[in-house]
């Protein structure tokens, strides 16, 4: 499994959907246990901006991978920004 925490990342289906809001995702995790309406506009977003996901088998193992101790839904990684 990937580690999310390794790259620049938002966790949870708040912070990714403000990611994918700014157009600034470039790899979306979906939690395949997670609840569909929770997950819906999310996958909605990355679909219409043509955003890679890759589905992880249960929110505890991402939140693992995103070095967090609160099962989460959602996650991404997120582009480089430059600090102006």
């Amino acid at each position: 499994m990937h580690k999310i925490a390794e790259e620049p990342a938002v966790v949870g289906t708040k912070q990714t959907l403000r990611a994918l809001e700014k157009k600034n995702v470039k790899t979306l995790y979906i939690a395949r246990d997670a609840q569909k309406q929770i997950t819906l506009r999310v996958l909605e977003f990355a679909e219409a901006q043509s955003v890679p996901v890759i589905y992880v088998d249960t929110m505890d193992e991402l939140a693992k991978a995103c070095n967090v101790e609160v099962e989460t839904a959602t996650a991404a990684i997120i582009k480089f920004q430059e600090v102006k």
